[in-house]
């Protein structure tokens, strides 16, 4: 029988491997073309970025408006905004929202594609800021927010004359607030009502009610404070029942109880006999 035979393709030649100085080359060519794409890019957003193709056409309001109207609002921060829509820098922009008055907290936004959403909360004045400097019943300059935060406003916008005036140190306005929330509602169940709270530097707490009253709570932390005003709300009922007079004074600092003045009531006792006024725990 006739072999068969096999016919054999010769055998594809193995690809010649480049120079090294060539694949270098290469590589180099590659990078450069990759760096070129990107600063082709980069140049473009800068482009998108600096264009005036892409304005800010409108800002949005949101939020609390009682104190500002949108006209005065945009009157006051739109000067301050600078850049187009990608470009306008949003913390620039919210600082310059919260300068206008009475705005406490902005929160700028973008929304696509040429508006600038600001939602924006206003402070609620709780209380007159005195300070420390100021002597009494000249008159607050400033204000105290509901958070205890001392602000700048125009103290002729408020329409509550009922607001309460703290007078103490710089800083010390969110624990005084603190402190007449506390009170307040204690005093008021004897019908007394503080219009001015008042702090030394070295730390004494005086309250002046709206009767003209005065009282004296001295030095300690709130909850000894607010202890004081207890016992004296507790058993003040039994003096006025006894003496049917207005209070002028009471002075809470006493341990074991406390001293009060009475309007025309003599605090000078005979000798040996126990001070009108003068009140102690059983």
């Amino acid at each position: 029988m006739p072999r068969s035979a096999t016919l054999r393709h010769p055998t594809a030649a193995a690809p010649l491997a480049l120079p090294v100085d060539v694949r270098l080359m290469n590589g180099l060519a590659s990078v450069i073309f990759v760096l070129a794409a990107l600063g082709m890019v980069a140049v473009g957003v800068l482009w998108l970025v600096r264009s005036p193709f892409f304005p800010i056409r409108a800002i949005q309001l949101d939020g609390d408006l009682q104190r500002n109207s949108v006209p005065t609002i945009r009157a006051n921060a739109a000067p301050q905004l600078a850049g187009n829509f990608f470009s306008v820098d949003l913390q620039a922009g919210r600082k310059a929202f919260e300068t206008v008055p009475w705005v406490r907290r902005a929160v700028v936004r973008r929304v696509w594609p040429d508006v600038l959403a600001v939602n924006l909360e206003e402070h609620r004045a709780a209380a007159l800021w005195e300070g420390q400097g100021g002597e009494e019943g000249a008159g607050a300059e400033r204000l105290v927010n509901s958070f205890g935060e001392v602000f700048e406003a125009n103290v002729g916008d408020v329409e509550d004359d009922s607001l309460p005036v703290l007078a103490g140190p710089e800083g010390s306005a969110a624990a005084m607030l603190a402190l007449l929330r506390r009170v307040q509602p204690t005093l008021a169940r004897l019908e007394m009502n503080v219009v001015r709270v008042q702090l030394s530097g070295r730390g004494s707490w005086r309250m002046e009610l709206d009767s003209g009253a005065a009282l004296e709570l001295g030095r300690g932390s709130e909850e000894e404070l607010v202890a004081r005003s207890e016992r004296f709300v507790r058993t003040y009922t039994q003096v006025a029942a006894r003496w049917q007079q207005p209070l002028e004074y009471a002075d809470l600092r006493h341990a074991d109880g406390y001293a009060v003045r009475l309007r025309g009531v003599s605090t000078t006792p005979p000798k040996g006999s126990t001070p009108p006024g003068a009140v102690k725990n059983n």
